[in-house]
């Protein structure tokens, strides 16, 4: 995917941007006058744009922004928010604030980080067994850690 179909649905809406030429994301700015998120609550922070993602084995990814998540304690809400290729409505980005201290969010702040990546759609096949491995079933520290 070379390009990407951006929409803006609000006047006020900032279209993503890199930071740097290196960043793997881009930014996804807040399109809302100003919010206060009080620790422990989930605020649904509006993008104002919406995307076509034009090949359906690639999905956006919606990541925390690392200042805000490590300075403050905000971050998405369902951790990494999944985009789909189909999806045609606005991007909203579901922050909590894990802080001690209410959070601030003003039209134009950087609230997290967008980022498109390989998507694998196998056929599911129903089986009776599956072939065995060293670990077999073991997890949730099964490996000693």
């Amino acid at each position: 995917m070379k390009t990407l179909a951006v929409k803006r649905l609000t006047d006020t809406a900032r279209l993503p941007a890199r930071q740097t030429a290196g960043s793997a994301g881009v930014d996804l700015y807040a399109d809302i006058e100003e919010c206060t998120i009080h620790p422990g609550e989930i605020f649904r922070v509006p993008t104002g744009i919406a995307i076509a993602i034009s090949d359906i084995y690639t999905a956006a990814f919606i990541y925390a922004r690392s200042g805000i998540a490590s300075k403050f304690g905000v971050c998405p809400a369902n951790c990494v928010g999944v985009i789909d290729s189909d999806y045609r409505g606005e991007i909203q980005v579901p922050l909590t604030n894990h802080g001690k201290e209410p959070f601030v969010i003003r039209r134009g702040d950087r609230i997290a980080q967008l980022l498109f990546a390989p998507v694998f759609l196998p056929e599911l096949i129903e089986c009776d067994s599956l072939d065995e491995t060293v670990r077999g079933a073991g997890g949730f520290g099964s490996t000693a850690r």
